[in-house]
């Protein structure tokens, strides 16, 4: 199978393609962010790069016949959260790349992933493509609650069967971290937060991740309280959820921790992991905060472990947050099989 993958990222559709065991001929990458394309040069080093979607062709393939094409457009345009530019956005306007080479192309399979958007919106992606798309929560593969779309003519796509994964099933101890949270920038948060609009709440649900995790900026906010023999998920609001539950979306902002997430308009997470020492700069009232640490991102991306490890935190967290959950595309790509 040769596979094209536009908007690319870390490869998570080549990740999921490894999992179900499909061979792959050739699997052309078209990305331009280069810390992304190093972790998958990194992990997959047969990648064919081809650079800026705007300027691929199929000459560029040679003599290669793209089997499925696979891809996610920017979201910033589509986002409810955003301006809502929709395809007046710059980034969005990339979906018409997609169409262009699924017409140049003619894959016998091909996938597209975007964010829940306006109903017009999503209209106008279904008339491009010609199906209608498949809503799926990866919380029923995963530990995160993140809803998407996914357009494909993989014929018999359904809805995968809920896994049971919780949000405690991904954490690590947290005495081995050093992802604690400042007593400043709790208190930051706290204090922009009595600003905010009120969030779309999910009982027992963490906070979205994304990009600007490690900004530590603003707004709502969702962390995990141990007290009492008893960890909690909380949000500054509302510290009364359990753990049992699920992360909301990771999404590319993730490294700031604290800011309104763009796509899903969730919280996200921060962890207060114990009590200590009111002298220690990283306690607050009490308890000590802490982000989720990168593996614990990936495993809520159901990506390997360590699989974005030879970039700085920085940078996974981005690529974790704009990638795809790994096990609802080998869902759906495990129907390519079935046929």
């Amino acid at each position: 199978m040769n596979v094209l993958s536009l908007f690319d990222g870390m490869s998570c559709g080549q990740i999921a393609l490894d999992k179900l065991g499909i061979k792959v001929d050739k699997y052309f990458a078209s990305e331009v962010d280069k810390y992304a394309m190093s972790v998958a040069k990194h992990n997959y080093p047969n990648t064919v790069h081809v650079g800026d979607v705007q300027f691929v062709t199929a000459n560029m393939l040679g003599d290669n016949k793209i089997d499925l094409l696979i891809g996610g457009s920017p979201c910033q345009g589509f986002s409810f959260a955003g301006r809502q530019l929709n395809f007046e956005d710059p980034r969005s306007k990339l979906f018409f790349e997609y169409v262009r080479l699924l017409k140049e192309l003619k894959p016998k399979y091909f996938l597209m992933e975007n964010v829940r958007m306006k109903k017009e919106s999503q209209d106008i992606i279904t008339k491009y493509l010609g199906v209608e798309p498949i809503v799926i929560n990866s919380s029923l593969v995963s530990g995160q609650n993140r809803h998407r779309l996914y357009w494909t003519n993989i014929p018999g796509v359904g809805v995968p069967k809920d896994k049971g994964i919780l949000l405690k099933d991904v954490l690590l101890d947290s005495c081995e971290l050093n992802m604690y949270l400042t007593d400043k920038t709790v208190k930051r948060i706290k204090r922009h937060n009595n600003k905010a609009t009120k969030s779309e709440d999910i009982p027992n649900k963490s906070g979205t991740i994304h990009a600007g995790y490690y900004k530590m900026g603003s707004r709502d906010q969702q962390y995990i309280v141990e007290k009492d023999n008893s960890t909690n998920i909380a949000g500054v609001r509302n510290e009364s959820s359990n753990k049992e539950g699920k992360a909301y979306a990771l999404t590319a902002s993730y490294g700031g921790a604290v800011a309104w997430n763009s796509c899903e308009r969730k919280q996200r997470t921060m962890v207060p992991v114990d009590k200590s020492n009111e002298k220690d700069p990283n306690v607050y009232n009490g308890l000590k905060y802490r982000k989720l640490h990168p593996i614990e991102c990936e495993r809520l991306q159901t990506v390997p472990e360590n699989y974005t490890d030879c970039v700085s935190n920085t940078q996974r967290y981005k690529m974790l947050g704009n990638g795809w959950t790994v096990d609802v595309v080998a869902h759906i790509f495990s129907f390519i099989i079935n046929k």
